[in-house]
């Protein structure tokens, strides 16, 4: 099937049919007419021809730390939205967290035929720096604040204070509060959450001790391991506050094997539930709270909800796409930091 086949059928001209499938202006009547044909014969453009045509091949590379996160998938869904109503497909390169990984999936899709890339960043190094300052078409981060490219990021330092100061309230005075967090080199997720955090304990003149301190990977076993380490080490903890909620989910489990009780402050969250221990775990008298950022909805079936922080992840994905998309069509000139806000979540009240 041929344009000059469905101008034919359509009673239309091809220049019509052609200005109908490149986005052009085109009255009403016939815009029925050519839809009519196109549904009726099931035509698709060649994306060849398309290429050829637009000098632009509708396809946008996107490179994730992970697959098998919930927040990635909230922002990939949110892109691939974008990305669909506008006519383009998403070619996705999973890194495994690994920032090798993501520079070379950065200069693969550089001289594929892409249009754009979107990067969700986890950090950005002097090789990440250097792709950005250079690169020969339009990126976005997506999750990080850089001056090196256009992006859309959290305010990380903004929920990690409105943590801290939740966290001051759970627990008790005379019990400390701990933190386990991921490395510094990720400046959204290491460094200002925990920034924020330290700052939000002062603020209602409480600190963060350094020996009540962990760093963990981005995986709740990474997570369960930190956790271990704090409750044999340290006895006196009423608050467990973790950099995000897949690690808080490890938190949990470690509480779990200690034969430790999940315990929200019910003055804070009056329908906090208990996860209780095991029948045969070892008694423990303690009971500590545990907090995340990310708000994750299957830690949420589990607990019945933890005090989190629920970001719009899907909305950063959004926004990312339609940034994009405005430098890849209209040539967009002017750089955006677009910070996106997030919302407090007290335990059972649920996603917002």
């Amino acid at each position: 099937m041929t344009i000059k086949e469905i101008a034919r059928l359509a009673n239309v001209s091809s220049a019509a049919v052609s200005r109908y499938l490149n986005g052009g202006y085109i009255s009403e009547e016939k815009r029925a007419q050519i839809k009519k044909v196109i549904e009726e014969t099931g035509y698709r453009p060649s994306a060849q021809a398309r290429t050829l045509r637009t000098k632009r091949a509708s396809l946008v590379g996107v490179v994730v730390p992970k697959i098998n996160s919930e927040s990635i998938s909230r922002v990939t869904e949110g892109i691939g939205n974008v990305l669909a109503a506008r006519g383009y497909q998403m070619l996705l390169a999973s890194t495994d967290n690994n920032a090798k990984k993501e520079i070379e999936y950065l200069h693969l899709f550089e001289k594929y035929p892409v249009d754009g890339i979107i990067l969700i960043g986890t950090m950005i190094t002097a090789e990440h720096r250097r792709f950005l300052k250079n690169a020969r078409i339009p990126v976005v981060v997506t999750g990080q604040n850089t001056k090196y490219a256009n992006c859309v990021y959290h305010d990380d330092y903004g929920a990690g204070k409105a943590m801290g100061k939740l966290a001051a309230s759970l627990g008790g005075k005379q019990k400390h509060i701990a933190y386990i967090g991921v490395t510094r080199e990720d400046k959204a997720a290491g460094a200002s959450r925990e920034d924020g955090f330290r700052a939000g304990l002062r603020a209602e003149g409480r600190e963060l001790e350094e020996e009540y301190v962990r760093i963990s990977a981005f995986r709740a076993e990474a997570g369960y391991e930190a956790a271990l380490s704090l409750l044999d080490e340290e006895t006196d903890i009423g608050v467990i506050s973790c950099a995000t909620d897949t690690i808080a989910a490890g938190a949990i489990r470690a509480l779990r094997d200690r034969g430790i009780r999940l315990a929200q402050d019910r003055s804070v969250l009056p329908q906090a539930r208990l996860v209780l221990p095991d029948a045969d775990a070892p008694a423990d008298s303690r009971r500590i709270a545990v907090t995340g950022f990310g708000d994750n909805q299957l830690l949420k079936a589990a607990t019945g909800g933890i005090p989190t922080v629920h970001f719009g992840y899907k909305t950063s994905g959004i926004r990312s796409a339609e940034l994009l998309l405005d430098v890849i069509e209209r040539g967009e000139k002017i750089p955006v930091e677009m910070k996106l806000g997030f919302r407090l979540v007290r335990g059972s009240e649920g996603r917002m």
